[in-house]
């Protein structure tokens, strides 16, 4: 279980093709809290330590891994956001994230404003009844709040904060993130239709 708060921008150093991709990532601040078996989020994506350095760890990715989440993100060169699992004591600055990435969304534009950057986003259509203006969504592991929604595009403003401690900042139109929506919309949204509503 993560919160969203981004802990460090990763550096992806190597990435092995073979069967389930191991990933190697340098991470200084966040391996200091990792040890073999931890779960560590990347890009949004709850993955397992299977090796540690005194500043990189070692992920595997699945085939289904592979197919769900952003391809780019994979790449030897790559800068990712990661978080260590949420540990008891730890504060809950975002929102309860399981790291079980649900699709890609689409960054449809970017406008500058002051200090701030709005971003326009497009998910799936079936995920439409899981949006909210004030609700929550990751996106890439970050917790954003959504301010507006329409249909399947939603926005959100980016702090300068944001803009420095992840790598969102960076992201043009066009450009795809990891999204996972929020855990509790995702029961109510399941209540619901179990119910036929």
């Amino acid at each position: 279980m993560f919160t969203g708060i981004i802990r460090e921008i990763g550096h992806v150093i190597s990435v092995t093709k073979t069967g389930d991709w191991t990933v190697e990532v340098c991470a200084p601040v966040t391996v200091s809290e990792l040890s073999i078996g931890s779960s560590v989020a990347c890009n949004g994506v709850c993955l397992t330590t299977i090796e540690l350095t005194d500043e990189t760890y070692t992920v595997q990715l699945s085939t289904e891994t592979l197919a769900k989440t952003v391809p780019d993100s994979w790449q030897e060169g790559r800068d990712i956001n990661v978080e260590p699992s949420l540990r008891m004591g730890d504060e809950l600055g975002g929102h309860i994230v399981s790291g079980h990435v649900d699709g890609l969304a689409k960054v449809v534009s970017r406008t500058e404003e002051q200090d701030s950057i709005r971003f326009v986003f497009k998910i799936p259509d079936e995920f439409e009844g899981f949006l909210a203006p004030k609700g929550s969504i990751a996106l890439d592991g970050i917790s954003l709040t959504i301010n507006d929604v329409n249909g399947t595009f939603f926005g959100v403003n980016i702090i300068p904060h944001t803009q420095k401690a992840t790598t969102i900042g960076l992201k043009q139109a066009g450009d795809m993130l990891n999204f996972e929506i929020d855990t509790i919309a995702r029961y109510v949204g399941r209540m619901l239709a179990a119910r036929g509503l």
